[in-house]
């Protein structure tokens, strides 16, 4: 796997992947960004959500979940000092549908996170990852 970045502005990189899908990322303005595009540490939550999304949908899909809807927040906390990286991320499921089984769908999060999700296992060695969900009916 590839990624290819090229500088677009004062501290902003436009980023090709190898799927050929691009992107924008730069960094906030009190550290002479523009805020032309996320912040790197806001895509690798956002990779952790469609990581561990693309699971759960996947899971829930084969053991016949009617699922309408997931959605998945993501909150974390960062260490006061330089680099500051995650310290602690909470990601919540809400999954919503018709009939849907508490057990699959606890047993589809759970794989996803302890298991399946290369982000999630990649970070878990470094920060404590947790997580929750509810279930509304379509």
């Amino acid at each position: 796997m590839k990624a290819t970045l090229k500088k677009v502005g004062k501290i902003a990189f436009e980023v090709t992947t190898e799927s050929g899908h691009t992107l924008v990322t730069d960094g906030s303005p009190n550290n002479g960004g523009e805020n032309a595009g996320p912040r790197p540490m806001e895509l690798v939550l956002s990779a952790l959500g469609g990581c561990s999304g693309i699971d759960v949908a996947l899971i829930l899909e084969k053991s016949r979940q009617q699922v309408t809807d997931c959605t998945i927040e993501i909150d974390a906390t960062r260490a006061d000092a330089v680099p500051a990286v995650f310290t602690d991320i909470h990601v919540h499921y809400t999954v919503t549908g018709r009939d849907l089984d508490p057990k699959r769908v606890a047993r589809a999060v759970a794989l996803s996170v302890e298991k399946y999700c290369s982000v999630t296992r990649m970070l878990e060695k470094s920060v404590n990852i947790t997580h929750s969900f509810n279930i509304e009916d379509a």
